[in-house]
């Protein structure tokens, strides 16, 4: 959609055209209602007082019908108005009403209405300087049309400026906030649930730390918490853990919260507690428990994995730990790896899963002993691999030392 400035070349003079489209839409009208049909009439008059915006107001609230136009006549048939529409100084007063029309269904195109729409949207944002904060009202009308559509594909290359574009607008936080929702909204609808849980957190971070405690904090921090534990590959609730309004569900929905702390940091053991004193909580939070179930499991292993000082895991542990038959360690390791959590490989000689890499899900005081621990290994170990090349240094030299000693006999 963005790109340079549009320019409609478009030719004759104002009254020629706004006659001409009034015309057109009295044509369309008669299709419908020919009593209703008397836009040309009212703005004859007005025309010739070069009353130009209360002309352009009859054509305005007119304009609705053009969405019934023929769909080979809707482009031109609304690039004339925006032409039009442009002339006036007051053009913040007619294109709410256009943007309107546009983000509702083009009847006369149900298949090619969406792309129709939003061909006119993208000339009326491109028209319009970039720090008009205008364009954050077509904008919001694009993603009217994206979401009736389930078109994401065709919003994904917008997202890209829509930083800077929020940057010029000078948008302030409660306006950036509905602008993020209504892109989770559009998201969600699409299936697209990684881009509207992204769009839920920067929607969350809009919130004033005065307002955390307010019931639209609370039901966004809820949506936007249970939105990550639905996502079967959502795994990092630092982003959620580090949000003011997330903090505040301590004290306002403290199960939520709880059940964060789980998967934040705790194991599956922990899970099954929370779900032990929870009844029901996951079925009437709306919650997929076979998704949670297995998240817990490959965080458990994840944990599991980066607390291991020696690096070696055996499946016994494993299989204890993820309360799982012996026979399934691999597939869990399998999914793990796969999961991005853990790197590694399996050694099924020795029954035992050799890690090459692993992340903390948490870094707090026992994560930091941990790390010690692993350290005092590391430097016990390269203690004694020093120990060995000093004896194999003092080996040799003595070896080399012998040799001279009897290549110097034998000279004698």
């Amino acid at each position: 959609m963005p790109g340079p400035t549009n320019t409609l070349l478009i030719e004759g003079s104002f009254e020629e055209l706004a006659d001409e489209l009034a015309h057109y839409i009295d044509d369309v009208q008669k299709k419908q209602n020919p009593e209703s049909a008397n836009t040309q009439a009212e703005i004859a008059p007005l025309l010739e007082k070069e009353q130009k915006d209360e002309a352009l107001k009859k054509l305005v609230t007119a304009s609705d019908v053009l969405n019934t136009a023929p769909e080979k006549e809707f482009i031109a048939a609304y690039n004339l108005l925006v032409h039009l529409v442009r002339q006036s100084p007051n053009l913040d007063r007619f294109l709410p009403k256009i943007c309107q029309n546009l983000s509702s269904p083009i009847k006369s195109s149900p298949t090619n209405g969406p792309g129709l729409a939003l061909t006119i949207l993208t000339t009326i944002f491109n028209i319009l300087p970039p720090d008009n904060d205008t364009r954050y009202h077509v904008f919001f009308a694009v993603l009217r049309v994206v979401r009736a559509s389930s078109s994401f594909e065709l919003l994904r290359p917008q997202l890209k400026s829509l930083d800077s574009w929020i940057g010029a607008w000078e948008t302030d936080e409660e306006d950036q906030r509905k602008l993020y929702l209504e892109i989770a909204n559009v998201a969600a609808e699409a299936g697209e649930d990684a881009q509207s849980y992204l769009y839920l957190l920067r929607a969350l971070r809009t919130i004033p730390v005065e307002e955390v405690s307010s019931k639209e904090s609370q039901a966004l921090a809820v949506r936007a918490l249970k939105s990550a534990l639905n996502h079967p590959s959502h795994f990092d609730f630092q982003d959620l853990t580090s949000s003011d309004p997330i903090q505040a569900l301590r004290k306002s929905d403290s199960d939520w919260y709880d059940l964060l702390e789980v998967f934040n940091a705790e194991l599956l053991d922990d899970y099954n507690d929370f779900l032990e004193s929870h009844d029901d909580f996951l079925s009437n939070a709306g919650l997929d428990g076979s998704i949670l179930h297995r998240k817990m499991r490959l965080l458990t292993l994840a944990s599991l994995a980066a607390s291991t000082p020696s690096r070696s895991l055996p499946y016994q542990h494993i299989a204890r730990a993820l309360q799982i038959p012996s026979e399934d360690v691999e597939m869990w390791v399998i999914d793990v790896i796969r999961a991005g959590l853990v790197e590694g490989k399996l050694s099924q000689l020795n029954q035992t899963f050799l890690i090459h890499r692993s992340t903390y899900r948490v870094f707090g005081e026992k994560q930091w002993t941990e790390v010690q621990v692993r350290l005092d290994t590391w430097r016990t170990s390269l203690m004694g691999v020093l120990e060995v090349v000093r004896s194999e240094r003092i080996k040799m030299a003595g070896e080399r030392e012998r040799e001279l000693r009897e290549l110097e006999g034998r000279g004698g």
